[in-house]
């Protein structure tokens, strides 16, 4: 199933082995089993679950810069979209935040064989340091505060046209795109204007 959902949208998704195909499978699995103890995710079909949530991520993935860059997920849950993401981009550095202690439990497990990957169980405001990417799906970036310094960053959703001031949401430049296989949903891609405006680029010709 999943192989055939990837064969049809090949030309937008990133180009994967058999061995990562696997893993994806694999982890999809893991988030079923885990699932009847813990609310992990809502959707229990597996078709459904490979395009809104193995899909949706890869199509994120697929918007990353082709270099290395070091990315932290927000609000991770069931891992999404930053296993996939890491999966497809084992060059990437990978940071899972997730402040849930029960999920970062499951965060831990679903990531032991990916040597990119690192778990955090913590609130993002506590969060240091610096990242080149944030990328969300489950967390309202419009009303999230504080947090690591990252230059870009990738949320599966639309964010309202006003952001709360020095909200994340508000540190970006949004350019939106339509997900292939729902014309309803989208993937934003914000750039913040300093970085934007140093390199003489429109935040559009970074994504």
């Amino acid at each position: 199933m999943l192989d055939s959902f990837l064969e049809q949208y090949r030309e937008v998704l990133p180009d994967l082995s058999a061995s990562q195909v696997s893993a994806l499978e694999a982890h999809l699995d893991l988030l079923e089993r885990w699932n009847r103890t813990i609310n992990l995710t809502a959707i229990n079909l597996k078709k459904e679950a490979i395009w809104k949530h193995v899909g949706e991520s890869l199509f994120l993935g697929a918007h990353l810069p082709a270099s290395s860059v070091s990315v932290c997920d927000l609000g991770s849950g069931g891992g999404f979209p930053g296993i996939p993401v890491a999966i497809a981009r084992p060059d990437c550095k990978m940071t899972l935040i997730e402040s849930d202690i029960r999920k970062g439990v499951f965060l831990r497990e679903a990531s032991r064989k990916l040597p990119n990957v690192t778990v955090l169980s913590q609130r993002f405001e506590s969060v240091e340091g610096q990242f080149d990417w944030l990328i969300s799906r489950a967390v309202n970036l419009a009303k999230t505060f504080g947090g690591p310094i990252c230059t870009s960053a990738a949320f599966l959703g639309v964010l309202p046209d006003r952001a709360a001031k020095r909200s994340v949401a508000a540190r970006y430049q949004w350019n939106r795109i339509a997900i292939p296989w729902d014309q309803s949903l989208f993937l934003s891609l914000g750039t913040s204007p300093d970085i934007s405006q140093r390199l003489g680029r429109r935040p559009s010709d970074l994504a």
